[in-house]
């Protein structure tokens, strides 16, 4: 452990899988202390046996980020476990079914930004209350390549993660001078169990998607996403603020 993260707690959504769980793994082998969140308790339990085993701390709440009551108690967890928390990762999402703009029912609309925007703002509106009195503090978002590509997935989808690198950009300018870094990290086509949210899949849309897919470099892996995260999140990066990272393999080249 080189303890790069070492008195530092990081508070990250979406831990039972994917990404999440990655950076839980790598943030805690770094010294972090972990406040890990999920709306699927198996998952999230097995995550941080796994941190435990390993000599890291980790403690976990049940949420649906969407509420922002969950939220405050996620907030709430890390504050009376730890005291402070020091870093905020936004990774909870959920993607659409590939449907157009024409196709796009209010229902997926509605559903996907409430977890994968309005969720990152009641985190982020949080998280800067309890940074700007200590001056120091840092928020990463995950976005998408498809928040900086218009044919990576559906119309919400899309319009989501785009809306994911405004608040990112927006807020990493308005706190510069306050000791307080944002970044994103745009995740390319990455082994995790994202589909699993994928229903009725509209067969328009995913025939247009399909045009770039041929492009795609072979699949990324979680690991790649999390020492993105862990450089992002660390001292090392004290001079990055207001970044879009693509972790893609160099899918946006094209």
């Amino acid at each position: 452990m080189s303890g790069r993260l070492a008195g530092k707690v990081a508070v990250i959504t979406g831990a039972g899988s994917g990404m999440g769980a990655q950076m839980a793994r790598v943030f805690a082998e770094e010294g972090a202390s972990i406040v890990g969140t999920d709306i699927n308790a198996d998952r999230l339990e097995s995550v941080k046996k796994e941190v435990a085993q390993a000599g890291g701390k980790m403690i976990t709440v049940i949420a649906d980020v969407s509420k922002e009551d969950d939220i405050k108690a996620m907030f709430e967890a890390a504050r009376a476990e730890y005291g402070h928390f020091d870093i905020v990762v936004n990774n909870a999402g959920v993607m659409d079914d590939m449907s157009p703009v024409g196709e796009v029912t209010d229902e997926m609309w509605k559903r996907v930004f409430a977890i994968n925007v309005d969720s990152v703002m009641y985190s982020m509106r949080e998280a800067i209350h309890e940074f700007l009195p200590r001056k120091k503090g840092v928020i990463l978002n995950i976005a998408s390549v498809g928040g900086t590509n218009g044919g990576r997935a559906g119309a919400a989808y899309t319009a989501s993660k785009h809306a994911v690198v405004g608040l990112t950009k927006n807020t990493a300018f308005m706190y510069e001078k306050e000791g307080i870094r944002v970044n994103a990290i745009a995740p390319g086509g990455i082994k995790t169990n994202i589909t699993e949210s994928m229903k009725g899949v509209s067969q328009f849309g995913m025939e247009r998607q399909k045009t770039g897919m041929g492009l795609m470099p072979d699949i990324g892996s979680a690991e790649s996403i999390a020492q993105a995260a862990l450089f992002l999140v660390s001292d090392e990066a004290d001079y990055v603020n207001g970044a879009i990272m693509p972790v893609d393999g160099g899918w946006i080249t094209f």
